[in-house]
């Protein structure tokens, strides 16, 4: 179920009325948005939400055995068997078939003929994000940063809440337990800012995303052989927009629609196309995976406390694994290669301590710079495979190749795309704050007809969202 659809607005509609409705019931308001959430996820395939339970009730089981516990090596065991658990069941539908694909491979290269069949293995609609969630509940129970929970309804919607299940962003069991735990209160609907959310995100995907994505962008990585280096440019800009739109679109949807259901969520990107530094880039880009990763993976790691050699390999170690994190793909891999490289070298040179005292046209060449160089590895996080890559990379020498999507309509895009991430921080909240001031019949009328225009603005059909296939 796709949000900018026709069948998620009227499942919104009556999630939204039900659940406002059964306020005064605790139970009832949670058993309501618990099963509106298995619908919602059900939608794709129905099966999956037998394994949407099973690692929910896996992760509450382990909460409470966490928090029942005082020795504190069985507490770390009942840790390490929850966190096994979760990424048993990612390896196994997210990376079987990679595995498999690569040990063939390698099988093949030294001359043996017998090969390991292939398994089709469905890839569960956002599997990654709520083994992350899974995951980052039981830590914290075991580092005592919350309770364990002792409502299963409390860990069943905080893992299956539908507006983040399928993409994010990732929300610690921090942020959201106490939300669930507080009554419902009318006068928690956000509307203004939810609304103003929804309306942005659904800008984003419906014209800017699907418009690059369908209008040149799949078209040049499909093939960049027939390109030229004016095209190929333009796509790699196009494919940083695209997928900066594509995925906040989400987010923002998700932060909105979440609003009016009465939970706040942190915000998930933060203009990311403006940072200084490849460090600066990953405190702005996807939040809640970069500080995710953070908090779980490089901290536990070492962090930066055990001298340069070791921070170099904890940062690459957590940029790899976020590589990984996205997709069952060598392309992959050397995606989080190379920013795990850009940020082993700035921490070698100093740069991203020095951005703050830089003059201003210093800012400017380094957020260039820093653009360019996350364009140069979106280059192979899109194409297919590393002679897609190599081959785009060979085109910027094809001088011969006419100029194709140079056109007006495809620069404004751009330029429309890009102005997202150089307007004032608090544009959001302004724009909410005008539409606070209309009345409540003023704001769901005004909305509805924006949404009817953008929807009239965009093309044909409606794009899956990228990052579902992570």
């Amino acid at each position: 179920m796709l949000f900018p659809t026709l069948d998620f607005g009227l499942f919104f509609l009556i999630v939204f009325a039900i659940a406002w409705s059964v306020r005064g019931s605790p139970t009832g308001r949670k058993s309501v948005l618990i099963v509106a959430s298995y619908i919602f996820y059900g939608y794709w395939d129905w099966r999956f939400c037998f394994l949407l339970g099973f690692s929910s009730l896996a992760n509450y089981t382990a909460g409470l055995w966490i928090d029942r516990l005082g020795d504190a090596r069985q507490r770390k065991l009942v840790l390490i068997v929850a966190v096994v658990i979760n990424l048993g069941l990612l390896a196994y539908f997210k990376y079987t078939g990679f595995f498999i694909e690569s040990l063939n491979d390698a099988a093949y290269s030294l001359g043996l003929e017998r090969e390991l069949p292939f398994l089709e293995i469905i890839l569960p609609v956002g599997i990654s994000f709520f083994t992350f969630q899974g995951i980052s509940y039981v830590a914290d129970v075991y580092r005592r940063v919350i309770p364990a929970s002792r409502s299963v309804l409390n860990v069943l919607l905080y893992i299956s809440f539908f507006p983040q299940l399928v993409a994010g962003p990732i929300v610690r069991a921090q942020i959201f337990m106490p939300q669930i735990e507080k009554p419902a209160d009318p006068n928690r609907i956000f509307a203004s800012i939810g609304i103003t959310l929804i309306l942005i995100g659904m800008f984003k995907k419906v014209v800017i995303a699907n418009y690059l994505a369908t209008e040149m962008v799949d078209n040049v990585f499909f093939d960049p052989f027939f390109y030229g280096p004016i095209d190929l440019l333009l796509a790699v800009y196009g494919y940083a927009i695209q997928i900066y739109c594509d995925f906040s679109a989400y987010s923002d949807i998700a932060i909105g629609v979440a609003l009016l259901l009465g939970f706040r969520f942190q915000k998930n990107f933060n203009q990311p196309y403006r940072a200084q530094s490849i460090q600066d880039f990953w405190r702005r880009w996807h939040i809640s995976l970069s500080s995710w990763l953070r908090d779980y993976l490089y901290i536990p790691l070492g962090g930066s406390r055990a001298g340069p050699l070791r921070t170099r390999l904890n940062l690459m170690i957590t940029m790899l694994l976020g590589g990984i994190w996205h997709g069952a793909a060598w392309t992959f891999l050397f995606w989080g290669l190379l920013h795990g490289l850009g940020l082993v070298v700035e921490r070698m040179l100093g740069w991203g301590r020095s951005a703050a005292r830089r003059p201003a046209w210093q800012k400017v060449l380094a957020t260039v710079l820093v653009f360019h160089f996350v364009c140069l590895a979106w280059i192979f996080f899109r194409s297919e495979d590393f002679a897609t890559a190599l081959t785009y990379l060979g085109g910027f020498a094809n001088f011969s190749a006419p100029v194709e999507f140079a056109t007006p309509f495809i620069i404004g895009l751009l330029l429309v795309g890009l102005s997202f991430h150089f307007v004032p921080h608090d544009t959001v909240e302004r724009t909410a704050s005008v539409v606070r001031r209309l009345p409540p019949v003023a704001q769901g009328a005004l909305g509805g007809l924006l949404l009817v225009v953008i929807d009239a603005l965009g093309p044909e059909g409606i794009a899956p969202f990228i990052y579902f296939q992570f």
